[in-house]
């Protein structure tokens, strides 16, 4: 029996240690993981800086207008919430973003890519109606609770557009479709 014993003794102190050692470089490489900063991609805000926005009238619905926004920059940028738009040079508040239109996701554009939002002007129930001849355009930061970049002024079509007090933008979408009828 002593024999027996001592063999398997011998042959279970190497496993036993080498499997000690091995626990102990995990060990050592979730420290060392840990203590290294992580590296996170972030991909900056869209801004006015490194997007052509143009906006332009449709044919339907009716009392719209569609924004446009691509990417003219080398890197992703990522277009947060829905723009803040200043229809007219005197307005006094920012155009209301519409809640029901919000995305799956946010909408992160390729250097060439572009996002939609649908401009509803005007509607019946709307009052306080004017005529505005440009549009200021912002875009929103990650937390949406503010502005990234300058505001870069669009001239509206035909001269001018009537707005009232109903007017409201979408969340930046992926397509023209969910931007005007989504």
């Amino acid at each position: 029996m002593r024999l027996s014993n001592r063999l398997t003794t011998r042959a279970a102190v190497p496993s036993v240690f080498v499997a000690a050692l091995a626990l102990v470089g995990v060990q050592a490489a979730a420290q060392s993981a840990a203590a290294a900063p992580a590296k996170t991609s972030t991909i900056a805000a869209c801004s006015t800086a490194h997007t052509q926005l143009t906006v332009s009238p449709v044919t339907r619905p009716i009392n719209h207008l569609l924004l446009k926004a691509t990417n003219t920059g080398t890197q992703p940028c990522t277009a947060y919430g829905a723009p803040y738009l200043r229809a007219g040079a005197d307005a006094q508040a920012a155009v209301t973003w519409n809640d029901d239109t919000v995305p799956q996701a946010v909408i992160t554009l390729a250097p060439g890519e572009s996002a939609y939002a649908g401009i509803a002007t005007s509607t019946p129930d709307g009052v306080e109606g004017y005529t505005a001849k440009t549009l200021g355009v912002l875009f929103s930061n990650r937390p949406m609770n503010g502005s990234v970049g300058a505001e870069k002024t669009l001239k509206l079509p035909g001269g001018g557009v009537y707005f009232n007090s109903a007017a409201s933008v979408t969340y930046w979408q992926d397509n023209v479709d969910d931007a005007l009828f989504g």
